[in-house]
């Protein structure tokens, strides 16, 4: 809670006990699919931290999706279908238990090599219309190899005409890259977290998907991956000069604060929504405080480049507004 007003996270992923992962590698060692059954009294410890952690932190209220690095959309479809829908299963048992602290987001298979993203319209189907998820992750490299098409090629238009369809948002996340340059790099999913999401960031810009597509809502993690280095007026280097205030946001999902003061500055206030991936890679402890680096309410309340109104509309109004089915689960 920040100034009475509860705080929204756009950008969690979802707590397991380690009998799911067990189920992956089953799952990949026997190429079969199956089904995964995780009771509540296995699964509700795990819940129970990742809401510890949040209350820590002052979160009222998370979108919990999958955690991308175990995305393994490199997978087989056959098996990416299978571990898609236990992974959603296993969001929707946390919605379920604590549907006053969690709202789900689905994770889809998806195919690089696909002619298009029709393949990925029935778990989000089945995602919005019987577990009632709010959104869904899009990977830009699912293949981690960079052959996909870019997010505003016509591959990806059935998936943005059946979020609009259902009424339901995007968060764009990358999973990890197969840059064999990459191997020396500790923690290298972290790279696409940056590449991917500006490149995602710039061909919305040039693209003409929110012409196409006029209520489609993305939202792009971490800032948008990276940050401008030139002036806003250079309209060939940092985007066209359109109106996206509309449909392209991001999230607050960066721990350096003079990072994250400079991105606020940059995307605009009404383009960004509070998210902290926690509980994730942001525990490392900050020495001037004492706190972990994802103790992002009290980071960004110390803020003073923004003001109140400003705090109001990053912890609550903007995730309201660009996650439109999150306000009548709150109570609004």
């Amino acid at each position: 809670m920040w100034n009475d007003t509860k705080v929204v996270d756009v950008h969690g992923h979802i707590s397991r006990p380690p009998q799911v992962r067990a189920f992956a590698a089953g799952l990949m060692s026997n190429r079969t699919p199956a089904k995964m059954n995780i009771s509540d009294e296995v699964a509700e410890p795990a819940f129970a931290r990742h809401i510890a952690d949040m209350d820590d932190r002052l979160i009222d209220f998370q979108l919990v999706g999958p955690r991308p690095v175990d995305q393994w959309s490199w997978m087989p479809m056959f098996l990416q279908k299978s571990w898609s829908r236990a992974t959603n299963d296993h969001i929707a048992q946390s919605v379920r238990l604590h549907p006053d602290r969690f709202a789900g987001m689905a994770q889809l298979p998806q195919d690089a090599t696909a002619a298009d993203t029709v393949h990925m319209l029935e778990e989000l189907e089945y995602c919005v219309n019987e577990l009632g998820f709010v959104g869904a992750y899009l990977n830009p490299d699912p293949d981690g190899k960079r052959t996909a098409p870019g997010v505003h090629e016509a591959y990806w238009y059935p998936f943005y005409e059946k979020c609009v369809e259902l009424g339901v948002q995007i968060l764009v996340h990358p999973c990890p890259s197969e840059d064999p340059r990459l191997q020396v790099v500790p923690a290298n999913y972290q790279i696409n977290n940056v590449v991917e999401e500006y490149i995602a960031s710039m061909l919305y810009m040039y693209g003409d998907v929110f012409d196409r597509y006029p209520d489609l809502k993305v939202c792009i993690c971490h800032c948008g991956g990276a940050l401008q280095r030139f002036i806003p007026t250079d309209f060939q280097h940092s985007g066209p000069d359109k109106d996206f205030s509309r449909n392209l946001f991001y999230d607050s999902n960066a721990l350096a604060p003079r990072f994250l003061e400079l991105a606020i500055q940059q995307r605009g206030v009404s383009q960004m929504c509070f998210g902290t991936e926690v509980p994730g890679s942001g525990r490392a402890v900050r020495p001037e405080t004492g706190r972990p680096g994802d103790d992002l309410v009290r980071t960004i309340d110390g803020l003073t480049s923004i003001n109140n109104d400003d705090k109001q509309a990053i912890f609550h109004d903007n995730p309201v507004k660009v996650f439109s089915k999150v306000g009548k689960l709150i109570g609004e």
